[in-house]
């Protein structure tokens, strides 16, 4: 189960954006892989198609694995696990540092 949802704000932990925070701009659960606001950005050179129509370098978020991201808690404001609780017919996340729910 993944335990990262859209617009959470996650710390990366490794890669050319480590210690770096952001939020969740798209999940993709099949692929483990997320969109954050922010990080791992790349460029992109668009020709023009049609006369009149300029060229441009498009700079834009690329996806990145799960593994290499933690979710930010938003009590204790530090990047920390997640732990799931169930209770009646409710499973939230709960931050194993400071046990309060996200």
């Amino acid at each position: 189960m993944i335990n990262i949802k859209k617009n959470d704000t996650v710390f990366i932990l490794n890669g050319k954006d480590k210690g770096k925070t952001g939020s969740v701009i798209e999940v993709l659960p099949k692929k483990n892989q997320i969109k954050v606001s922010g990080i791992a950005i790349v460029i992109k050179h668009a020709k023009a198609r049609k006369q009149g129509e300029p060229s441009e370098i498009i700079k834009k978020e690329d996806y990145i694995d799960i593994s290499k991201v933690m979710p930010v808690c938003t009590s204790c404001k530090k990047p920390a696990r997640v732990s799931f609780t169930i209770s009646e017919n409710n499973k939230t996340r709960t931050c194993v540092r400071c046990k309060e729910n996200f």
